[in-house]
């Protein structure tokens, strides 16, 4: 019921901004806060009740300790998001964000498991949200990267369809023993394209431009053959061949790099972003390297040119307005009782 509300919440706000309805901006506002509360309520009830766990809680913070290492510039102070205001800034160039979407059951924690180099475990947690976020420094360049592990959003169609609004590089993962987690896969790989050739401008009014989505199709469980329950030529016929396609075993690591690496390249990031193409620090060694201080008395830290990178402990996902805000861009000045103006995203 309480998951219900926060969904008709967020369509109401995100429809009243599609269909250009006379809504002032403090409305939609509220009406995001509103959503955003009983999303941390859910939350709440479902840690009290044992219900799905993350299998890398978020720890929240009121300040982003690193925001001044890794984006300098001018910052605002806010009790509820981070001290470098996103509302007023544009997104920047070499941060990314890696959205992973399926079927549950189908492997997706264990694969971004290996991506963080945290090894492989047999048993099964159901996730409901993971929010991660890896730092690296690599030829001196440093890059972001937030991976939304978006499991539970299959329920919520207007929280997943903010999620892929907002996200640049697309893993969507089924498990070759369950034939419906690929047509799920089909499904999400259109309601993507879908999504994002909304944002694309095209010369012919009333038509979307086909857009070009850095998404990569994972088949996980390459190692139960034996109980495949989709052949690959089956899969490849579905896909097309545009589509980059893996089958992998996030169990003995199968065609992971690859998938990994191909991750980077159409994401526009550096091979070096990959799990093994890089110095694992702890952070204290990367806020040293990054401010040029020994990270502590005789500890060694990599060189400054030595790709390194790390996992930032303390990261959580923006909130509904931030994310809102970064799709329809910078915001503007406004007049009391002004309405927003009509957007193309839906």
């Amino acid at each position: 019921m309480q998951a219900n509300r926060t969904t008709e919440s967020l369509t109401s706000a995100m429809g009243s901004i599609s269909t250009g309805a006379p809504t002032a901006s403090a409305t939609v506002r509220h009406q995001l806060k509103c959503a955003e509360k009983e999303t941390r309520l859910q939350w709440k009830q479902e840690k009290k009740t044992g219900g799905a766990k993350s299998s890398h809680p978020a720890k929240r913070s009121s300040l982003d300790q690193l925001t001044a290492l890794v984006f300098p510039g001018p910052t605002r102070r806010s009790g509820l998001e981070h001290r470098q205001d996103p509302l007023y800034l544009t997104k920047p160039q070499n941060c990314k964000r890696i959205v992973v979407l399926g079927a549950p059951r189908v492997g997706k924690t264990a694969i971004l498991r290996r991506y963080l180099r945290d090894g492989f475990v047999e048993e099964y947690s159901p996730t409901s949200e993971d929010f991660l976020r890896k730092l690296f420094c690599i030829r001196g360049e440093t890059y972001q990267i937030d991976i939304l592990d978006a499991s539970r959003e299959r329920d919520f169609p207007a929280k997943r369809r903010l999620s892929i609004l907002t996200g640049d590089i697309f893993l969507l993962v089924f498990s070759l023993d369950d034939k419906s987690s690929f047509e799920e896969v089909c499904n999400l790989r259109e309601e993507i394209l879908a999504a994002k050739s909304k944002l694309t401008k095209s010369s012919v009014p009333g038509h979307c431009a086909q857009p070009r989505v850095p998404l990569v199709v994972c088949a996980n469980k390459a190692d139960l053959d034996s109980q495949r329950g989709i052949s690959r030529a089956e899969v490849l016929k579905a896909l097309g061949g545009d589509c980059t396609y893996f089958e992998t075993s996030a169990k003995d690591s199968t065609n992971l790099d690859k998938v990994f690496e191909t991750l980077a390249k159409r994401g526009g990031l550096p091979t070096e972003t990959g799990p093994f193409q890089h110095r694992k620090v702890s952070l204290r060694s990367y806020q040293a390297m990054r401010t040029d201080r020994a990270a502590w008395k005789g500890g060694r830290v990599a060189r400054r040119d030595d790709p390194c990178g790390t996992l930032y402990p303390l990261a959580r996902r923006p909130s509904f307005t931030t994310d809102l805000r970064q799709i329809l861009g910078p915001r503007k000045g406004t007049k009391p009782g002004q309405g927003l103006e009509k957007c193309q995203i839906q």
